[in-house]
């Protein structure tokens, strides 16, 4: 087998973004990496673009991902994805990369990596092999920086009213198709907790884009009037998480009180 490697010439800095790049002999052979440097946080996902162009000859039989220590040649034991092999991957990625679109014979190679922990920082390369040319061919690399987790959940709340039943929604960040998070959602200063019912939901957008969140549902009472409540997001196995809170306001009506003298003489002053 034939491998064609393209040579890193582009500058990089910030989030570098790549134009076409074709052998510089084979020419009808080109990739494109959108993104050089891309920075996401630990429990969400990353997305790396790419596509490439061959001849129509060239039928891609498989398509590889790596991830690779940098100035070192990629090899077998780095494989993070494997289109038709997946018992070559490393444990740690397994179940969490995926192709945006499985059919290699549209010219993708974008992935997106679930579940991400600050480990899974570094450089990654593809390789897209044909048993018909005999050829396969690798891209330059991009570069992956997993920080802490610091993005918060949105937490939506309807307008409460006093005996009325209202549900609130806590929405996790990020269009992540991993692990669903767990909620948690915490009261302060509302005596007891409320009885309430929690529902988590997972909307899926796309098959890899999908949205997660809670719903808590309650009948709103006066005693909630000024309590602040919390929505906690926890992510496995990068054991982040991530917290926001709104204060409550609650409309309610209380029947007046009079005190004073109710009865007075005329000329008399009245003080109720």
């Amino acid at each position: 087998m034939v491998t064609l490697f393209w040579a890193r010439t582009d500058a990089v800095g910030g989030s570098t973004q790549s134009e076409w790049k074709c052998h510089e002999k084979l020419t009808e052979y080109c990739l494109q990496l959108r993104e050089r440097e891309i920075t996401a946080e630990a429990g969400l996902c990353a997305v790396i673009h790419c596509s490439f162009k061959t001849p129509q000859s060239f039928i891609p039989s498989s398509l590889v991902w790596f991830k690779c220590e940098p100035g070192q040649k990629c090899s077998a034991s780095d494989i993070i994805f494997h289109s038709k092999n997946p018992n070559k991957i490393q444990p740690h990625f397994s179940g969490r990369v995926l192709l945006l679109e499985p059919d290699l014979t549209q010219r993708k190679c974008s992935i997106i990596i679930n579940d991400l922990q600050l480990s899974d920082s570094g450089t990654y390369q593809f390789r897209v092999n044909s048993n018909n040319s005999g050829l396969s061919f690798s891209s330059s690399r991009a570069t992956v920086s997993v920080k802490a987790l610091q993005q918060k959940p949105t937490v939506q709340t309807p307008a409460l009213t006093e005996g009325q039943h209202s549900a609130l929604t806590c929405t996790a960040p990020g269009l992540c198709s991993g692990s669903e998070p767990t909620f948690t959602w915490t009261w302060r200063g509302a005596g007891d907790a409320p009885p309430n019912v929690t529902t988590a939901t997972t909307d899926r957008l796309t098959p890899v884009n999908h949205r997660h969140s809670s719903t808590l549902e309650l009948t709103a009472s006066a005693e909630l009037h000024g309590a602040e409540l919390s929505c906690t997001v926890s992510y496995k196995p990068s054991s982040s998480s991530t917290q926001d809170s709104v204060r409550i306001n609650v409309t309610y009506m209380r029947d007046p009180v009079i005190f004073g003298d109710t009865v007075v003489k005329e000329g008399g002053a009245l003080n109720l």
